[in-house]
């Protein structure tokens, strides 16, 4: 995924500032692909250089708002139909696992029960999230919060994982 997609993303469902469009990234998109005020700015500019937004308005303070054009939404539909997924190939959490070997037994419990509760604050975060907004039948919401239920599940399967792994620690003592 790239940041370029998720702005088209976000444009195909209304047009927005940057402001906005870093806001919307605060309370959502930076669960999975977070993003920085400079980096959102700067593509934006490149996006619009590219032709694949246009500056739909412009008002006090130099406030822009942008909208997606026709050869922005086919390069989103594109990247959704034709170009796979990366599958991600590198978890320091797992690589981690692989050595908790050279610690003793309670350390290594203690890396994972630290894992737990990292996990469970992660699914208490997006609870709270979750109750906080006010859903709709928009794609947007109907589709966020799908994927925050992704993210849910993610860490609720994870804090799961690392209690079992524990115990396996405990009975190979």
């Amino acid at each position: 995924m790239s940041l370029k997609h998720a702005l088209l993303g976000l444009l195909s469902d209304r047009r927005a500032s940057g402001y906005d469009l870093l806001k919307i990234f605060e309370t959502s998109l930076a669960n999975v692909w977070p993003a920085t005020q400079s980096q959102i700015y700067t593509e934006l500019t490149k996006l619009a250089g590219s032709g694949l937004i246009t500056v739909a308005a412009e008002g006090p303070r130099g406030r822009k708002e942008y909208e997606i054009t026709d050869e922005g939404m086919a390069e989103l539909r594109h990247w959704l139909t034709e170009v796979a997924p990366q599958p991600v190939t590198r978890s320091d959490v797992l690589l981690r696992v692989f050595f908790l070997g050279v610690l003793s037994p309670e350390q290594a419990r203690g890396y994972l029960a630290a894992l737990t509760d990292m996990s469970q604050a992660g699914y208490d975060q997006l609870r709270r999230l979750h109750d906080s907004i006010d859903w709709d039948d928009g794609n947007l919401s109907v589709h966020g919060r799908i994927a925050l239920e992704y993210g849910l599940r993610f860490n609720a399967m994870r804090r799961e994982w690392a209690e079992w792994a524990a115990e396996q620690i405990t009975r190979s003592e």
